[in-house]
């Protein structure tokens, strides 16, 4: 478990970029009743919804990871994995990876327009699956950490672990408004480049098979199990 608690402060740092990005439509969200209870519901069916889409792409990621490990290439995929944070993390100045609009992210939008206008937990659960999928350069961070990871199980581990760290933010601008006022927010988001360089180099150092526990354990093909092969 402790090979999880980058991706948690990962979550939890990055979510202070998340409240920028992904904080209007936060605020956005409709009531589902006249009650407070349900409308902390309808907050927390959101976020459950966007860390259900996190679970998912770990287990993509992690699947993709399996078969780096299963091919003897998990040390290397580590490696590039930490380089490629590192370097976006040089070259960038907004720590943050801009991906243009493309056909799908557009019908993501509209979509995510359409559930606006609803009042149900289902459609407000269906915001945060969709909120999940659009583009974040964080995210892509947490899904290359996964692929690390080696593992169908620890890649969804490792994202789900991003994802609730994530929620205590999101959470709150949700049921609270903007809690945290703009000029506290951007002192905070100076946090996000060291955690990234701190993730980077964990991956890094995980590639490099030192025997550190939990740190740079000793990777090998060996005790990578597919699931499908029995």
């Amino acid at each position: 478990m402790l090979e999880l608690w980058p991706a948690f402060i990962l979550g939890l740092i990055g979510s202070l970029h998340c409240a920028g990005m992904c904080g209007p439509l936060a605020l956005a969200l409709p009531a589902t009743g006249n009650t407070r209870l349900s409308f902390g519901a309808g907050r927390a069916a959101y976020n459950v919804g966007r860390v259900a889409t996190y679970g998912l792409l770990g287990a993509l990621f992690g699947l993709i990871g399996m078969s780096f490990a299963l091919a003897g290439f998990q040390r290397w995929a580590s490696i590039s994995a930490g380089l490629a944070i590192l370097i976006g993390l040089l070259a960038s100045s907004r720590y943050a990876v801009n991906t243009p609009m493309s056909k799908g992210v557009a019908r993501l939008r509209s979509s995510l327009g359409r559930l606006l206008h609803r009042r149900t937990l289902g459609s407000i659960f269906l915001l945060g699956v969709l909120n999940g999928f659009l583009p974040c350069g964080l995210v892509y961070v947490a899904c290359a950490g996964a692929i690390a990871m080696g593992g169908f199980i620890s890649g969804v581990e490792y994202m789900l672990v991003f994802g609730l760290g994530t929620v205590p933010m999101m959470l709150s601008i949700g049921l609270f408004g903007r809690l945290i006022q703009l000029g506290i927010r951007l002192k905070f988001q100076r946090l996000i480049p060291y955690c990234l360089l701190m993730l980077g180099t964990l991956l890094i150092l995980r590639g490099m098979s030192l025997g550190i526990p939990y740190v740079s354990p000793v990777l090998t093909g060996q005790g990578v199990h597919c699931p499908a092969c029995h």
